[in-house]
């Protein structure tokens, strides 16, 4: 996650557990393929050598922009899950 809280954290409130139970469940199978994660180190090591074309930056800020969300969205649905339930 964001070291700051960013935009998407603040409209977001990932420690907010307002998400109904099913729909938590379904965002925390939300994830990356394998070919996703193969590209992001791909990219990452470019990265750390200085070799990423402009396309490439492109591309790995991409892949970190979807992984603070998913990274947001997984912490608000584990926190939903976790509250206790409200008994009327």
């Amino acid at each position: 996650m964001l070291n700051k809280h960013s935009v998407l954290e603040r409209v977001l409130r990932p420690a907010e557990g307002d998400v109904p139970a099913e729909f938590a469940r379904k965002l925390l199978s939300l994830g990356f393929e394998d070919q996703d994660r193969q590209r992001y180190r791909e990219l990452s090591d470019k990265a750390q050598d200085g070799s990423l074309t402009p396309d490439e930056q492109i591309e790995l800020d991409d892949l970190l922009t979807a992984n603070d969300v998913l990274a947001i969205l997984h912490a608000k649905a584990a926190i939903s899950l976790n509250r206790p339930s409200s008994a009327a």
